[in-house]
């Protein structure tokens, strides 16, 4: 059975160009918010179809994006598996694979090794194989042994200090196979929104670690370390600078949501501290309860999922809403955070330019500190806006400004630590905000001619195992469910009537689930099908009435 899925342009020629190579190793480099799961997803489809390679393994970098990516492929009808763990032996036979993060990949690169030979491997957001040392060996040791493997990265990257396995370099730069940036889907209409950067300059007094105090605006020329204090000094909730810019960022996003009701807004926080400072600054100031994020908390996935079905005004992110994170009612960003390498600016960019059909004009707005290395990589962003905006209107490129003195002295990457106990913030007091002057420009185009979806039918997959009971219905997952979600859900109404029926028989849980297994005709859990999940089910139902 064929599907029929829409294609972008961009997609279907990365989609050509990945079908016409032999090759084993394959890197998409494609703008956030362009579609690189759905490229992927129709990959896999037609390397599955082939019959050559019968399993799929997804690697991400958060366990929020398996969940993502697992529904985004039960929708072209392939079926992941979000809760694989070392401990199983094989996958159920009615999944297509597994989605796994890169962290369970440095822990167990054995056990995936095993599971993806001869296999075709996806890996999201590859750069972040290059966040840690280990990772990029527990990936050679992982994968070396797949049939195919499907890079991905929103963004170019280098080798730094230790080349990612299965990516091409040339001068340290990796080279793609296929490469699509922002300004070519701006170009395209109907791909990704134009963003504009907002900035605030202000004036910061702050005392240094070891003692001595300074003051700055932004436009002072200072060494990375200092540039750093002054960055933080403003970011800092008892000052001034952060709730000025808060309340722009606020007035900004009240006035979108007049004609785009659920627009929403994110704050990037430095710190799980930070982000509670900030919700506060929302609540107090602007009466907005704003959903809290944070990488420590085990809620946060759930918070972000509800945030994103909701048409709650603000989010506030510490570490979680990264590469892939699909929240494309996200129309205004305030970057408070301290990291300010240019690869995490594009991720953050990367989350307000994913394009929402139905709503015409749609810009994006994230509000940045004046910090001299956050205007360089805004000014990056807003030139090939500008350019590919005005393409077409019979009008060259915009010229190029000029380089900016201050850059030299605070290019650098960040400092060492400092010792936190005795920094302090004096005061922070936001000066001369900087509204994009291109912002109103009234030559840009609506952005809503001319869909480029293009219609393409993928052949279907091998079909997998598992027939219905007799005298059952066939199962299936709830609507808006992934299989794997239908699974997880079966798991635990599995352990809920186990508990019920050992607390009522005295029995072990562990005499309970064998027994249970072998009426269900079930190896393990972890194994079962979404047949066998519910037989087993039916089965301790059917004990618990009798007990």
């Amino acid at each position: 059975m064929h599907r029929s899925i829409r294609l972008r342009p961009w997609q279907k020629h990365a989609l050509e160009r990945f079908s016409a190579t032999d090759a084993a190793d394959f890197l998409a480099v494609a703008t956030p918010g362009a579609g690189k799961t759905t490229f992927a997803l129709a990959a896999a489809r037609l390397v599955l179809a082939s019959g050559d390679i019968s399993r799929l393994v997804v690697v991400v970098p958060t366990a929020h994006l398996k969940r993502q990516w697992a529904r985004a492929a039960a929708d072209l009808d392939l079926h992941l598996e979000t809760a694989w763990s070392p401990s199983h032996a094989a996958l159920p036979t009615d999944m297509h694979g597994i989605v796994t993060t890169y962290q369970q990949v440095a822990a167990h690169p054995a056990a995936l090794a095993r599971l993806a030979r001869g296999r075709f491997v996806v890996l999201d957001e590859v750069h972040h194989a290059g966040d840690d040392r280990a990772w990029g060996e527990s990936l050679r040791h992982a994968f070396s042994g797949a049939a195919r493997r499907l890079s991905l990265s929103g963004t170019p990257f280098r080798s730094d200090t230790a080349a990612i396995p299965f990516v091409e370099y040339h001068d340290d730069e990796a080279r793609p196979d296929f490469e699509y940036d922002y300004g070519e889907a701006l170009g395209d209409r109907r791909v990704v929104r134009p963003i504009y950067f907002p900035r605030t300059n202000g004036f910061m007094e702050w005392q240094a670690p070891d003692g001595t105090a300074h003051a700055a605006t932004f436009d002072d020329p200072l060494a990375t370390a200092r540039a750093n204090q002054r960055l933080r000094t403003a970011l800092s909730v008892e000052g001034q600078w952060l709730p000025e810019v808060l309340a722009a960022a606020h007035a900004r996003l009240s006035e979108l949501r007049l004609h785009h009701p659920d627009a929403g807004g994110l704050v990037i926080a430095s710190d799980q501290e930070h982000a509670r400072g900030v919700a506060g600054l929302l609540r107090r100031h602007h009466q907005v309860e704003a959903v809290v994020a944070t990488s420590d908390d085990p809620m946060a996935s759930q918070r972000i999922s509800r945030f994103a079905a909701s048409g709650d005004p603000w989010l506030i992110a510490v570490r979680m809403v990264s590469e892939g994170v699909d929240l494309p009612r996200l129309r205004v960003g305030v970057f408070a955070t301290t990291t300010t390498t240019d690869l995490f600016f594009r991720q953050a960019v990367g989350r307000f330019v994913r394009w929402t059909p139905g709503i015409g004009r749609q810009p994006a707005y994230l509000y940045i500190p004046d910090d001299p290395r956050l205007r360089r990589a805004a000014t990056e962003v807003a030139q090939r806006r500008r350019h590919n905006l005005r393409r077409g209107d019979g009008r060259e490129g915009v010229e190029q400004p000029p380089a900016d003195p201050l850059l030299a002295e605070v290019q650098a990457a960040a400092g060492a630590e400092e010792q936190l106990s005795l920094f302090a913030v004096i005061s922070a007091v936001a000066t001369d905000a900087v509204v994009p002057a291109d912002e109103v420009d009234e030559d840009e185009p609506l952005l809503v001619d001319d869909d480029p979806a293009l219609v393409l039918d993928l052949p279907s997959p091998p079909p997998l195992a598992g027939r219905p009971v007799a005298g059952h219905p066939p199962a299936a997952a709830a609507e808006g469910e992934s299989r794997a979600e239908a699974k997880q859900r079966l798991r635990r109404a599995n352990q809920d009537v186990v508990r019920a029926i050992a607390r009522r028989t005295g029995r072990s849980h562990a005499e309970v689930n064998a027994e249970l297994n072998r009426l269900a005709g079930v190896t393990t859990v972890a194994a079962a099908t979404l047949e066998q999940l519910e037989r087993r089910l039916r089965c301790g139902q059917q004990w618990s009435q009798r007990t």
